[in-house]
């Protein structure tokens, strides 16, 4: 028992030590989000109820069948099958099957089916909308945790200064070359980069936060794989935002799903159109019955060769033989008034249609709109980006200089501070202006329907 206890504990240890070092790719953050999101698990079920639909709207085609049998018990006087009035209690059955089709209703059952299969599809382009809203959520937030990775990093390097700036300035106050208010201010810097440090990790942090609760997995031990963003030339290869709009009008499952909206509208204007048509259906049925008098036998009197009375077996089988019957017909209703209501149900559909098509033509414009701000953004990122880069170069340069002089010691380290301060802001503007410029252009590839990868 003990062994089984360690064992258990053991493997435990294993996986949890397994789950917490694992290091989640964007892929893979995608495709748990797509795969294990309630929403588009809902809107899966929702497909599966439209694929019933379509079942039931074939359905319709087919001759309806069905049985009866029935159970009656008569007190009093009663018309028996012969036609004869009996007045005695007494029981029956009755047993029919009947089947019917409607073999033309204005093409109504054409046109629910033609319905519940643009539905079905509309409900697949809705489902892949919903996936592009989560995967871009995701992407954005494993840019955000890189992001706030690399500001760990810039936080790191800076405290390693301030960590060789103490040491240094120790070493001279020690030899008496300089005053002990230099060491306080230069330990004051490495408490400041600490705590600048502490920031820079809570906000990592709650990125990390973020993430896991988008893809609704624990938080606990959650990471992500560093990506090495590589932008050898920054520019934008798309600068014609109407090739990028044509691009996405036949690829956006949003837009599809809104002309077959518009596709459906019609098919609502032809069936309610269908309401002024006549409708012709077919029936058929067999039956039989059974009558018994309570207290007697089954006995029918006939006429034998000498026309005298005789009462011969009258049985439930023989009665359900001798009252079988068949019928057969057709069925033709031809609609003349009906108060407005056919009319009105046209005007109504017509209705729907212009609406569909007003709310395809909003969304085309609005799609416009995106892509035209997508680009204005990604083009401000790459002018915000190559300011970031020219600023970042030109810091460089700067505190390698002050560092130089700091350490030859004709600088004093509030200056170097500063020089410092500014390579710092400059480092975190080029780390915002990268991820913004990569997330971005990568939207504008998602318009244009290039799956999004990081490298």
């Amino acid at each position: 028992m003990r062994t089984k206890i360690i064992t258990i504990l053991v493997l435990a240890f294993f996986f949890t030590t397994n789950a917490q070092d694992k290091k989640w790719t964007l892929q893979e953050c995608i495709n748990y989000a797509v795969e294990n999101n309630i929403s588009i698990k809902q809107q899966e079920l929702s497909k599966e109820l439209i694929k019933e639909d379509i079942v039931t709207a074939k359905g319709s085609f087919l001759p309806s069948l069905s049985a009866s049998a029935s159970q009656n018990f008569n007190f009093g006087s009663y018309i028996d099958n012969y036609g004869g009035r009996v007045s005695r209690d007494s029981r029956s059955n009755s047993f029919g099957i009947s089947s019917g089709v409607t073999l033309y209703n204005g093409n109504i059952n054409k046109i629910n089916l033609l319905q519940t299969q643009k539905n079905l599809e509309a409900a697949g382009f809705d489902l892949e909308e919903n996936k592009n809203s989560i995967m871009l959520f995701v992407v954005n937030s494993y840019l955000n945790v890189l992001l706030n990775k690399e500001s760990i990093v810039i936080a790191e390097e800076q405290i390693l200064i301030s960590k060789s700036q103490v040491e240094q300035t120790k070493a001279l106050v020690d030899a008496g070359e300089v005053p002990r208010a230099n060491l306080l201010e230069a330990e004051a810097t490495l408490a400041s980069n600490e705590q600048q440090l502490t920031s820079a990790q809570n906000t990592l942090d709650l990125a990390l936060l973020n993430l896991a609760q988008l893809l609704q997995v624990s938080h606990k031990g959650f990471d992500i794989e560093s990506v090495t963003l590589n932008i050898d030339s920054a520019s934008l290869i798309y600068n014609d935002t109407d090739a990028i709009f044509n691009t996405a009008l036949t690829s956006l499952p949003e837009i599809k799903s809104a002309e077959i909206a518009v596709e459906n509208s019609e098919l609502s204007v032809d069936r309610a159109k269908a309401g002024f048509l006549p409708s012709l259906s077919f029936g058929a049925g067999v039956g039989t019955s059974y009558q018994h008098n309570q207290g007697s036998k089954d006995v029918r009197a006939i006429l034998d060769e000498n026309n005298n009375v005789v009462y011969v077996p009258n049985g439930f089988g023989q009665q359900l033989e001798d009252n079988l019957g068949f019928n057969a017909g057709f069925s033709l209703s031809i609609p003349i008034f009906n108060r407005f209501q056919t009319k009105t149900a046209v005007a109504k559909a017509e209705i729907n249609q212009q609406r569909a098509e007003l709310a395809l033509l909003d969304k085309q414009i609005k799609l416009r709109e995106t892509i035209e701000q997508a680009y204005a953004d990604a083009k401000a990122a790459l002018n915000q980006y190559i300011s970031a880069e020219k600023s970042l170069y030109a810091q460089n340069e700067s505190f390698k200089n002050a560092q130089e002089s700091y350490n030859a010691g004709v600088m004093t380290s509030f200056d170097f501070d500063q020089v410092r301060n500014r390579l710092v802001n400059a480092q975190s503007s080029m780390a915002n202006a990268k991820y913004n410029f990569v997330f971005r252009t990568k939207l504008l590839e998602y318009y244009l329907g290039i799956p999004i990868v990081l490298n």
